[in-house]
């Protein structure tokens, strides 16, 4: 699929629905529920508290150019207070610090966020990439991007603490992620 055609797809889409291009195949979900939500939000608030200079955009779009032309709906983008401003509905990804995915409720479409995003974050240099999976209980955090892949990871269960890498340099409370 050519990105003019991915435009016109996405512009198409009916209301509740959101539409991707990773790594050249196109991905059709539904809006995230409240939980899904509400795990954006705690994570956002910690890097807040942590890192006032910095803020977590919800539902944004981002310019994923891998081997691939590629456009991503993130659930959470970490980057400078108004780093977005100005920028069209797919931006460029160069000023993110953190990407963050939480898997949907299905968990056939968990697979999307733990390989094709985390690859397609990787390969567009991304430096850190959190995943809260809830059908595994579990956040993982992916940063170090190198040819096309991250090469650090650590990973907490849902209560335990996970440390993030630098620029973040805190620990994450996950207790409430669900």
């Amino acid at each position: 699929m050519t990105l003019e055609e991915f435009e016109a797809f996405d512009a198409a889409a009916p209301e509740g629905y959101h539409v991707e291009l990773i790594n050249g195949r196109l991905l059709v979900t539904s809006a995230p529920d409240g939980d899904h939500d509400e795990n954006v939000m705690f994570i956002g608030d910690q890097v807040r508290a942590r890192r006032p200079e910095l803020h977590m955009y919800q539902e944004r779009g981002l310019a994923v150019p891998a081997y691939r032309a590629g456009r991503a709906r993130v659930d959470g983008v970490v980057a400078p207070l108004g780093y977005f401003r100005g920028q069209p509905s797919w931006s460029d990804p160069a000023g993110v610090l953190m990407v963050v995915e939480v898997t949907s409720g299905r968990e056939q479409d968990a697979e999307v966020d733990r390989v094709d995003k985390r690859d397609a974050y990787a390969q567009a240099g991304l430096p850190v990439y959190l995943l809260v999976d809830r059908h595994r209980g579990e956040a993982v955090v992916r940063w170090d991007p190198e040819g096309g892949a991250y090469r650090l990871s650590a990973t907490a269960a849902f209560g335990a603490k996970l440390a993030l890498p630098e620029p973040f340099g805190f620990d994450l409370d996950t207790s409430e992620l669900a």
